[in-house]
């Protein structure tokens, strides 16, 4: 679905930094991103009161506006903008809920107090950073089919764990990682081979493109 024309100017205003637009940006996908927490939340089956989700959304909306609205910036309009922020949301709460996880375990156990704690989880959220832009999501899945565009959809959109894709596809636990670690390859294989048609010079292309011409067989009679 195309970008609505309500999205691309909100979008832009956004980006041009006029006034009232990030008030407006917030008015129309706060509720979103609200949904978005809970309902990742309810997947990881992690508690979070009024207060936690407050604080998720915060970050989320400091994200957005980081390094210049480069959250924004990246948008490729492939999807709606809708998408594009509960996919966003999805990976930052997944993070969020993990790292509170660690400090509420370190403190438990005595082992760091929460300054001590590192701001990012290892794991399954450093994977999940390895697919930044949702484009190169969106392209990786139009190159797979069956279960594995499936694992590669719970775990990449959904930010599920490896038990919960295993619970809802039926594949083994430990063969998740190998099935993301497959997908990851068939990606950089296709990013290679656009990189490598890309550096070619239109002549070179062209020259490509042209179909080899068989050699000729020359017959005749023997003398």
């Amino acid at each position: 679905m195309a970008l609505t024309p309500v999205d691309r100017d909100l979008l832009q205003r956004c980006l041009k930094k006029q006034p009232g637009a990030w008030n407006d940006f917030v008015d129309r996908y706060l509720s979103l991103l609200y949904h978005v927490i809970g309902y990742t939340a309810h997947l990881r089956s992690s508690k979070v009161n009024a207060e936690d989700v407050e604080d998720i959304a915060a970050e989320i909306l400091l994200q957005i506006v980081a390094d210049d609205y480069k959250v924004l910036k990246q948008f490729r309009g492939n999807a709606t903008l809708a998408t594009y922020l509960t996919v966003i949301a999805r990976r930052i709460c997944v993070h969020e809920l993990t790292r509170r996880q660690s400090v509420r375990d370190a403190i438990r156990k005595g082992d760091a107090k929460v300054e001590d704690v590192p701001d990012s989880a290892e794991g399954t959220v450093a994977e999940l950073k390895s697919l930044e832009r949702l484009d190169e999501v969106d392209r990786l899945l139009r190159k797979l089919s069956g279960r594995e565009r499936e694992i590669v959809r719970l775990f990449y959109l959904e930010g599920r764990t490896y038990e919960e894709i295993s619970t809802e596809t039926g594949v083994p636990v430990n063969t998740i990682g190998a099935a993301l670690t497959r997908a990851r390859e068939k990606l950089r294989k296709y990013r290679k081979s656009r990189t490598d048609i890309a550096a070619l010079t239109p002549a070179q292309v062209r020259a490509s493109r042209k179909p080899e011409k068989k050699a000729e067989i020359k017959t005749g009679e023997a003398k």
